[in-house]
């Protein structure tokens, strides 16, 4: 992970520090760093570690900072056997420290560790940026040859040709609570920007079933108005929530039989009344965190969520969502724990569709980022990012972070949208992490995003050659077309999808 950032350098030498004797799980060498800081840097964590014999399972392994006495996560791993695990991770500092000092710690007492090649070192992004613009050039475009046939060949030579691109068929979504749309300078910057939405709570169970057997779907159905008429899709978050402070207590007070009736009865109820609606749902959100119903109805209650979900529903894609899969800082949700519960969901003939990382992230590093990817695009199934968001009390250290992991995302041939967890000033869930403040002005962040926008749609312009044909080379997504002959002038709209080859056009005028 480390490679892509720090670019050519040295091999690692072979060598490494060996901790033996520790009494204590927090035990390991340390150095102080306060004068090698500077605020507002995002600095990459990389080491490369692994324990002595005699340890009984995995041992977490962490690289620590200690910032004025409070704890930094810079990264960790579940180090298993006698191999060498690598950590990647990430932190960043926004008010002048006194003291900071990094350590590694985690295994059990008496455990040696070994840790070779620890490096903290400042995020440059400008190469990586460049990388990515490369990479999103290969996967998010296509050659498209415009065929034009008309009243002869030879009036249509030089007839010139005007392409302006409308929208880029990439998911670009938000999500958005009731609240929200009584709000018109919300919704009009939500239905110009995002062609997507998932709603925040209005379809948990603990909203539409806060008592039992009294239904709310009120506000879950006016969002979905708003969204269909303004063509915007729409993500179902969620079904259930495995995590058990989320259950709402009258589900949590169910015996066995009970709570396996009213699971049934939330299958039942939801996926019927909004058959077709939604194009996706995440089943059961957070099942790395949490295991409230696989407690208490058994290991196939959750295979048995997707299967029926599919029965209700057979148009919706069945999505997994998780946090901390995409940033190295907790090993609850590696993307190696995630891949396996995926295969375990499979194995017990779940219909899992799609892969939903919520993105939650600080001071994020593309190649960590990029390597969950890669590790998950193994799996052959759509990546969404589903709750993304950042957070930097500095608007512009915030929209740097921001192009990182959409750049990040755009460049990725396994990821197939994006869903910001908002945008919005005083609707966020965490501190800022808006892109337009409270009273309607667009902050950096929202203007980086809507710049990327900008940068993610093509047009050309140009005469026709001598077989009457205009080449041109843009993203996936829908097309205006001017067209000016010597005797008329005419307007077309085209959809370029993906695909290998050229898409080939004819046009007759």
């Amino acid at each position: 992970m480390a490679r892509d950032s720090l670019g050519p350098h040295e091999p690692l030498s072979g060598h490494y520090i060996l901790v033996t004797k520790r009494t204590q799980t927090w035990m390991g060498p340390a150095q102080m760093i306060t004068d090698k800081l500077k605020l507002y840097l995002t600095y990459q964590v990389s080491a490369w570690v692994r324990i002595g014999p005699g340890a009984t399972g995995p041992q977490n392994v962490n690289v620590a900072l200690s910032v004025d006495g409070q704890w930094v996560n810079g990264g960790q791993v579940d180090v298993v056997g006698e191999q060498w695990h690598e950590i990647g991770g990430s932190f960043r500092i926004e008010k002048q420290p006194s003291k900071v000092m990094v350590y590694v710690q985690g295994p059990n007492s008496g455990v040696d560790l070994m840790i070779a090649g620890l490096q903290i070192f400042p995020v440059h992004r400008e190469a990586r940026f460049r990388y990515l613009k490369k990479q999103t050039d290969e996967i998010r475009k296509r050659d498209v040859v415009l065929k034009f046939s008309g009243s002869g060949p030879g009036n249509l030579i030089g007839t010139f040709v005007l392409v302006k691109q409308k929208q880029n068929s990439f998911p670009f979504g938000s999500c958005v609570n009731r609240t929200n749309i009584d709000n018109e300078d919300f919704v009009d910057f939500f239905v110009k920007n995002f062609n997507w939405a998932v709603f925040g709570n209005e379809l948990k169970w603990y909203w539409t079933e806060a008592q039992q057997g009294n239904l709310n779907y009120r506000d879950a159905d006016e969002m979905l108005d708003l969204c269909k008429s303004n063509n915007i899709e729409t993500r179902g978050h969620c079904i259930f929530w495995e995590v058990q402070s989320t259950v709402q207590p009258w589900v949590q007070s169910l015996n066995k039989n009970d709570l396996m009736t009213a699971v049934q009865n939330r299958l039942t109820s939801l996926l019927t009344r909004y058959k077709g609606k939604f194009r996706h749902y995440d089943v059961n959100n957070e099942m790395l965190h949490g295991s409230f119903y696989q407690d208490r109805l058994g290991k196939d209650i959750r295979a048995n969520m997707f299967k029926t979900a599919n029965q209700l529903d057979p148009s919706a894609i069945l999505f997994v969502n998780d946090y901390h899969v995409e940033d190295g800082c907790d090993t609850r949700s590696s993307p190696e724990k995630y891949i396996q519960q995926i295969l375990d969901l499979q194995e017990q003939g779940a219909p899992v569709g799609g892969i939903g990382i919520q993105g939650h992230i600080d001071s994020p590093v593309g190649p960590i980022v990029c390597s969950a990817l890669d590790k998950l695009g193994i799996l052959g199934l759509p990546i969404w990012f589903t709750e993304l968001d950042v957070s930097s009390n500095n608007e512009c250290v915030r929209a740097d972070d921001l192009e990182v992991m959409l750049r990040e995302a755009f460049a990725h041939p396994a990821v197939d949208g994006v869903m910001l967890w908002g945008f919005w000033e005083l609707f966020m869930s965490r501190d800022n992490s808006h892109l337009v403040n409270a009273e309607g002005d667009i902050n950096e962040a929202g203007k980086r995003y809507l710049a990327l926008k900008q940068e993610w749609l093509s047009h050309a312009h140009g005469h026709t050659d001598e077989q009457g044909e205009f080449r041109f080379r843009g993203f996936h997504g829908t097309y205006d077309l001017e067209i000016l002959t010597h005797s008329k002038r005419v307007s077309k709209t085209i959809v370029v999808d993906s695909g290998e080859l050229p898409l080939v056009i004819s046009i007759d005028i």
